[in-house]
């Protein structure tokens, strides 16, 4: 009878150990993969590019300086007057437009909450805002346009308040 039983759970045995050795290989696997892993991404970024053909080299590098370069464009901008000097957004649209920036029709913007000259920029357009306030002398607050300002959805909105 005790043979019969050991003849019985032969086969449960023989599962336990397959699954005993499978689970020491992938254990083996895993360390084997943290153990040789690479601590530095830079470097294999590097050895990854020098394993490419050169074609395929300059194409990506001349593909990366177009996109960098149509970032760093400014935006088209929208002046908006938010102070009490008559005239003062088409006067500064026409210096920004001598400076070369592209401008759109200056307008009035009726608001208590915005009391001195701001640009608003969208996501990734901080240093185009930073430009456009160097180019206005530089003392122009530059900030996130806020999600309740939906004024100039598709440019840069500059709002002036003092000359």
């Amino acid at each position: 009878m005790k043979a019969d039983r050991e003849q019985n759970n032969l086969p449960l045995r023989a599962g336990a150990m397959l699954l005993l050795a499978v689970a020491v290989v992938f254990f083996g696997l895993a360390w084997h993969s943290a153990a040789s892993g690479g601590d530095d991404p830079e470097k294999e970024l590097a050895e990854a590019g020098a394993k490419l053909p050169a074609a395929s080299l300059s194409t990506s590098v001349a593909a990366t300086t177009s996109s960098s370069a149509t970032t760093t464009k400014a935006p088209s901008l929208c002046v908006f007057n938010a102070g009490t000097v008559a005239g003062l957004a088409g006067d500064v649209a026409t210096e920004l437009e001598g400076k070369g920036f592209t401008v759109s029709e200056p307008a009035n913007l009726t608001t208590d909450s915005i009391t001195e000259n701001t640009i608003f920029y969208d996501s990734g357009d901080r240093s185009a805002a930073q430009r456009v306030s160097k180019a206005l002398g530089g003392s122009v607050s530059v900030e996130a346009r806020p999600d309740v300002f939906t004024e100039c959805p598709d440019g840069m909105p500059v709002i002036v308040v003092t000359r």
